[in-house]
């Protein structure tokens, strides 16, 4: 018999009628006389109840019915008995495979170790459900907006944040390194004949879309081999990297602000059981704060002002852990506090220190020697701190030029990149957002590996 899933049966009016669901079990209680099995099947965060009368089944055929179990239940669609839901089914047939998961509370870091019966929880459920939600919802708001999908390589010669933590492809027979003269590697032999790694970013490539096709977005996985073990960084995560052609700073804010609203919006309109649940058990304050950011303009703050907010907060006894003088890289902390404590709603600061920023970011101009910036536009939210990091993209060839040299990057990897701007260019912008940086705010989780089906960390790649 053909299967009908969960969440299109609960919503059936075709009572009296046959009908086969498949699933896990929930729980299963009951008494002598009758048995109620909650059934899940990953369609909805909501579970129908299959009522079984034991005067057609034995106790014996129920017993493999545990938790987690899976089963294919065939019974007669009804209304329900009983409050919580519209519809149950009558069992007239019932298939039983085992897996059980255990009807009790599992802590997060247990959970990371069974992915393969982490996502029938309930919480994974709702997480991984919504995380299709914001990637549907990312599509969706660039494809009505004019953008262009563009692919962008995985393996890369350049590092685009100019950070150097990267995982390295070779084809080499490490046993058997081959050296020049001065000492280096020989890659030669290599497959790619050079050094290659795995891409941090795919925006040098994206920016090339742009000045091709006006507006482009990437949308894949990135991966930085940072030896860090917070709850906010993933050694493999995704990225949403639109690139736009003829915009400045002022319009790449507009378009950050309206993307990340968009995605809000999208799941306060389409993942409601799943929102509820989450608040209820997760995050009390989940739905009220996604509310809030969509409702709310975002302040757009200089960095220098910042600063000078930060250091005033100091001042009156706000305590912090890290230093907050101009040119720093604020912390998390000073981001935090901006966003939860001095102006309640999301920020997006902007000039930055050049020294704290990537090499392709516009400078600004008439700006006294050692206080220079560059026209940055980070989105900074609640709970999360960045969640965007965008830039207006310097589009002078010497200029450009002249910053690579000056930070000691080889040259030879970035001819590509300077000849973008050697025969013309024209003025662009352009941002990342973490997707899972994303999913954080969005779900309410508080460790970023919870929000992406197999997070890869130091010295963790299972599964």
């Amino acid at each position: 018999m053909q299967r009908t899933d969960i969440r299109t049966a609960l919503q059936s009016k075709a009572f009296n009628s046959l009908i086969n669901v498949r699933g896990w079990v929930r729980s299963r209680r009951g008494n002598k006389q009758v048995s109620f099995i909650a059934l899940n099947d990953g369609s909805t965060i909501k579970n129908i109840q299959i009522v079984v009368d034991l005067t057609n089944f034995s106790e014996e055929q129920l017993k493999p019915v545990t938790t987690g179990s899976c089963i294919s239940a065939t019974g007669m669609l009804v209304p329900s008995q009983g409050a919580g839901q519209d519809v149950e089914i009558q069992l007239t047939e019932l298939e039983v495979n085992l897996y059980p998961l255990q009807k009790k509370g599992l802590s997060m870091e247990y959970l990371r170790t069974i992915a393969h019966l982490r996502p029938r929880t309930n919480t994974f459920g709702a997480v991984f459900r919504l995380r299709h939600h914001m990637a549907m919802a990312i599509h969706t708001y660039f494809h009505e907006h004019g953008y262009y999908y563009f692919h962008t390589p995985l393996i890369t010669a350049s590092d685009a944040e100019g950070a150097g933590q990267m995982f390295q492809v070779t084809t080499k027979n490490l046993y058997k390194l081959q050296y020049d003269e001065a000492g280096h590697i020989d890659y030669s032999d290599d497959f790619f004949g050079k050094m290659t790694s795995l891409t941090v970013s795919g925006q040098l490539e994206g920016e090339l879309g742009a000045l091709a096709l006006g507006k482009i977005y990437t949308f894949g996985p990135t991966f930085r081999a940072e030896n860090s073990n917070t709850p906010r960084h993933l050694a493999e995560f995704w990225m949403i990297e639109p690139e736009v052609a003829f915009i400045d700073k002022a319009e790449l804010m507009d378009i950050e602000e309206d993307f990340i609203k968009y995605c809000v919006r999208w799941a306060l309109n389409n993942c409601q059981d799943d929102l509820q649940f989450l608040n209820q058990f997760v995050d009390k304050g989940l739905i009220e704060r996604l509310e809030s950011v969509v409702r709310t303009d975002f302040v757009r703050l200089p960095y220098t002002e910042g600063v000078r907010i930060l250091q005033e907060a100091k001042k009156n006894g706000k305590k912090f852990e890290f230093p907050c003088e101009w040119g720093d890289d604020l912390s998390s902390e000073h981001e935090r506090y901006l966003v939860e404590e001095h102006f309640r709603k999301p920020v997006i600061m902007t000039d930055y220190p050049r020294d704290i920023k990537a090499f392709y970011m516009k400078t600004n101009e008439g700006e006294e020697a050692g206080r220079e910036t560059v026209q940055g536009t980070d989105v900074l939210f609640p709970q999360i701190g960045e969640i965007i990091g965008g830039s207006v993209r310097e589009e002078s060839f010497e200029k450009l030029d002249k910053e690579i040299e000056r930070r000691g990057m080889d040259m030879s990897n970035y001819q590509w990149y300077l000849d973008t701007r050697r025969f013309g260019s024209a003025p662009h912008a352009g941002f990342g957002l973490g997707f899972e940086r994303l999913m954080l705010f969005v779900t309410g989780m508080q460790n970023i590996r919870d929000v992406i089906p197999f997070p890869r960390t130091p010295k963790n790649a299972e599964f």
